[in-house]
């Protein structure tokens, strides 16, 4: 079957659905890309994984947070444990959970539930050069590939923790979308007025080192975070096994710019779950042409919001293979 026929045929099937033409709007368009991503009009979407990866900024030293840097360990721990909001959307939609460590301060951890593929014991500071070197960055991003052509999984979704790493998505989001870096700082954590000063300055600092970087391999280097590398390297190795991936806010959308800019095609299997409250995700948002599904003021991190619109992609799916035609229905079409 060609495209062209392919796609006559995935709008003659959705559009004899009983329900007017379009009637279900953007479940409709969910239903067509879940459809061209598995190349099949009846596809399957009944599994999801959500892969959270954590790791430490050398940034954070500098006051960009309003949380120390102990806190991406304690948090992984958490997650071990059941405890964070991610586990709590996880259990109640059915969604798998694993947790790597890509780069946590403080050596391996010793729980089953956490997964060590650590580069390094968080970044270098990117406010006084590279925040890890080429190698390091390959490493990081070659994990992911492997992580996300892993498993049976239908749909992915990826999140982070990451103490300082709105700092580091908000430095990639200016190098590949010119925007001004001014504009796109926002309170991360919760800093008050004198952090979010000190975050400005610092942000500034950092982003003066290398004015007019565009290219996405080095801007990953220079200002990113191992977990958002291993981030953009999972969505590159999701796309190649043709699975749905579900983007979460800031920090996903930041990894999934940089995998977008690396591979255009993987943008095909990209569903934006949410805008995030963070001011600078709406410009990588228009970077990359998306409109996320949800806007609830979110900015957690953690995949929570990607794993709030599984079950709505499963319904788009639904819809698609179990819905009645016209047809078989016995119901008259439109005159």
């Amino acid at each position: 079957m060609t495209d062209q026929d392919f796609e006559a045929a995935l709008a003659a099937r959705i559009d004899g659905k009983t329900k007017p033409q379009g009637a279900l709007g953007r479940i409709e368009a969910l239903a067509a890309q879940v459809a061209r991503v598995q190349q099949t009009l009846t596809p399957r979407l009944q599994s999801c994984c959500l892969t959270i990866f954590a790791a430490d900024h050398g940034i954070a030293r500098h006051g960009v947070s309003a949380y120390p840097s102990e806190v991406t360990r304690q948090m992984v721990l958490n997650f071990a444990a059941g405890g964070a909001a991610a586990n709590v959307f996880c259990k109640v939609n059915d969604v798998a959970l694993q947790v790597v460590n890509s780069g946590v301060i403080g050596g391996r951890f010793l729980v089953p539930e956490v997964r060590n593929l650590p580069i390094a014991e968080g970044t270098a500071c990117s406010l006084e050069g590279p925040a890890m070197t080429r190698a390091q960055r390959d490493a990081a991003l070659a994990a992911g590939r492997d992580i996300g052509q892993e498993g049976a999984w239908d749909a992915v979704a990826f999140g982070e923790m990451g103490i300082g790493n709105t700092s580091a998505a908000t430095l990639i989001a200016h190098a590949l979308t010119g925007s001004e870096l001014d504009a796109l700082i926002g309170r991360g954590t919760g800093l008050d007025d004198a952090g979010l000063a000190t975050k400005r300055r610092v942000l500034g600092q950092a982003a003066a080192r290398r004015p007019g970087l565009t290219d996405p391999d080095e801007a990953l280097a220079e200002f990113g975070g191992f977990e958002i590398a291993m981030i953009a390297g999972a969505m590159l190795g999701a796309a190649e096994a043709r699975r749905i991936i579900l983007v979460d806010g800031f920090i996903a959308t930041a990894a999934a710019l940089i995998a977008v800019r690396m591979e255009p095609m993987c943008r095909d299997a990209m569903i934006f779950a949410h805008r995030s409250a963070e001011p600078g995700h709406q410009a990588i948002l228009d970077a990359l042409q998306a409109e996320p599904l949800l806007d609830l003021g979110l900015r957690l991190g953690e995949g929570t919001g990607a794993v709030l619109v599984w079950p709505m992609v499963k319904s788009a799916v639904a819809m698609l293979n179990d819905m009645a035609s016209f047809d078989s229905a016995g119901v008259s079409g439109r005159v």
